[in-house]
């Protein structure tokens, strides 16, 4: 089977919607894009679980006439990842923006304070500096805006992996806010043990903050209808 669609898995406080520039960018290059709202960020289920966001992600990829790209921003890249994990045969490559995934028995994204069950993005300052550096005042104004809180059951979910076929699922590592060179140092210091253990494994580099589909959509496209 050949890779028949892109699957786009938002980061932490971001809904599908923040596909939509590179989802029209991709469809122009003849590629099949969807994204993924998750369950808790953007319909409504502020009881959602990890398990529920991993199962909607498999339900795209199992719904997909053919072995599907799946892509992850940020946390979401651990979500990518596991969805290698549980479905290798049907995942033609993970492409991971701007982070990397954490390993198994681990929480998913329990990085930030909680307040009524769920982590409210924490404001600016933890993202000063290359992170935001391409985010102005309005673009970082419309973020906060549509920033929807993850249920504390989906941020402190427990990470399970089991299947080391997903090793031999090939990785794309899409590079924003730090460079190849420094990803490839942390992979081979071994602060990324998932992608040390990894058989193919590629850097991209683009030139933005965090938030490449935001900021660079049709950069971003071009790099995901190339995978």
């Amino acid at each position: 089977m050949t890779a028949e669609q892109i699957v786009l898995l938002g980061g932490l406080w971001l809904d599908g919607s923040v596909w939509n520039t590179v989802e029209c960018e991709l469809e122009k290059a003849g590629r099949r894009a969807v994204p993924v709202t998750l369950p808790g960020q953007g319909d409504g289920n502020s009881s959602a679980t990890l398990a529920d966001q991993l199962a909607a992600v498999l339900a795209v990829v199992d719904s997909g006439p053919g072995r599907s790209v799946v892509v992850g921003h940020s946390a979401a890249c651990t979500l990518a990842w596991m969805a290698a994990d549980a479905r290798p045969e049907r995942v033609a490559t993970v492409v991971l923006i701007g982070g990397f995934p954490c390993t198994g028995r681990q929480p998913y994204a329990d990085f930030f304070e909680f307040s009524d069950g769920a982590m409210p993005f924490p404001g600016w300052e933890p993202f000063d500096g290359a992170d935001a550096a391409d985010l102005d005042a309005q673009a970082r104004q419309d973020f906060l805006a549509a920033a929807i809180p993850v249920p504390e059951d989906v941020a402190k979910g427990v990470v399970r992996l089991t299947d080391e076929r997903r090793f031999e699922v090939p990785v794309v590592v899409v590079c924003p806010e730090f460079t190849p060179d420094a990803a490839r140092e942390s992979i081979a210091a071994g602060d990324v043990p998932e992608l040390a253990r990894a058989k193919h494994v590629d850097l991209i580099d683009i030139d933005s903050g965090h938030w490449p589909m935001l900021t660079r959509p049709t950069q971003l496209a071009r790099i995901l209808a190339a995978v």
